[in-house]
């Protein structure tokens, strides 16, 4: 697909080229991500995504050469791989995010933009690609895929124009929010949040984002659907801030266990006050964070006949990848099926119950 012009396809962003040491403020109309308190993107003040866009020149020393660019090594890189790295830039700064910046590179070498992050999860050359060169077909990392429906787990959506004046980003996809797929989560390295993973639409609607997949990603599972694990998968880690599928069914776990809770998929005070509560009960390090020890004890294997708020938690996580359960709170006949389709996705033993490693799948980064 050539670069061109579409200016029709987007809210126009609105550039104030004010010079300060050669760099241009910019201040932007952008896509609509996720918002506190709600599961569902919402549209958010342009001044808080500002620091993305106008980029390094391919020529620049804040970009790897084509000519010398070191791509994905031989083996197949895999999903989890990638997702895995892109996580590390979440608490690589002293235990919070990477800070953005065009100018400047991290400690492991990589450029601190969106570009130079998603050419850290890829293992490319440091410091690494712009976001023009992540799309261009002949630098050999990335092609372009016909539609957001085949998007699946380390595909990058990528705004990627350089005629039309507009902002250029790259985010990485993870897996889809919801059945209905309007909304999936990411991973993105944004100006003011620095590293984030949250709920996002960029190229959902009619805007400038495009869907790429790195040439060299392996594992399966197109049409939408993510692909199946690595047995290494990793429970996610929830905290306060956290948003989504996930809180909200650590919220009816929660409840299932005896803690009053909505489940709103927000992890605001009351739900840290039940996590950190929930904890100290299972002699468990009280940090109000949700980790791999927390979930471990948190989950409770639910199968046929089974009812309740765990059942519920079981549902929610079924619909993220599909199913189109009702939330009725009782592992009957669809819910069994679902489940088995699940573990059959998945490699996972196959038996329609919802047991640690089932629940690690449903629940982890895929």
């Amino acid at each position: 697909m050539s670069l061109r012009s579409r200016r029709t396809r987007r809210t126009r962003a609105g550039l104030v080229g004010i010079a300060a040491g050669g760099i241009a403020v910019a201040i932007a109309v952008v896509p609509s991500l996720a918002g506190s308190g709600s599961s569902e993107p919402v549209a958010v003040a342009a001044q808080q995504n500002a620091g993305y866009g106008p980029e390094a020149a391919a020529g620049s020393s804040l970009v790897t050469r084509t000519s010398a660019l070191s791509t994905m090594s031989t083996a197949t890189l895999s999903p989890d791989t990638m997702i895995n790295r892109a996580r590390t830039w979440l608490t690589a700064n002293n235990g919070g995010p990477v800070p953005y910046s065009m100018q400047r590179n991290w400690k492991d070498g990589y450029r601190q933009d969106c570009s130079g992050y998603v050419s850290m999860t890829l293992g490319l050359g440091k410091p690494g690609l712009n976001t023009v060169g992540l799309a261009d077909s002949r630098n050999g990392v990335t092609k372009r895929l016909s539609s957001v429906s085949q998007l699946r787990k380390g595909d990058l959506l990528i705004d990627y124009s350089t005629t039309d004046g507009d902002f250029r980003h790259v985010v990485i996809f993870e897996k889809w929010a919801n059945a209905s797929h309007s909304a999936y989560w990411a991973y993105e390295q944004r100006g003011t949040y620095g590293t984030t993973h949250r709920q996002l639409k960029y190229g959902i609607g009619r805007d400038n984002y495009d869907p790429f997949r790195p040439v060299k990603l392996g594992g399966g599972g197109g049409g939408g659907q993510v692909p199946a694990p690595a047995p290494s998968v990793a429970w996610p880690v929830l905290k306060s801030g956290s948003q989504g599928a996930d809180v909200r069914s650590a919220q009816r776990l929660l409840t299932a266990s005896g803690y009053t809770l909505e489940a709103d998929g927000a992890f605001g005070p009351k739900t840290r006050s039940a996590v950190i509560a929930f904890q100290r009960s299972r002699s468990l390090v009280a940090d109000g964070v949700i980790g791999p020890k927390t979930w471990s004890k948190l989950i409770r294997t639910v199968r046929s006949g089974s009812s309740g708020q765990a059942v519920k938690a079981a549902q929610t996580q079924l619909n993220v990848y599909g199913y189109g359960l009702a939330l009725d709170g009782s592992f009957g006949p669809r819910t069994k099926a679902a489940a088995v389709a699940f573990q059959k996705k998945r490699g996972l033993q196959v038996d329609g119950v919802i047991g640690p490693e089932t629940w690690r799948a449903l629940l982890g980064t895929c």
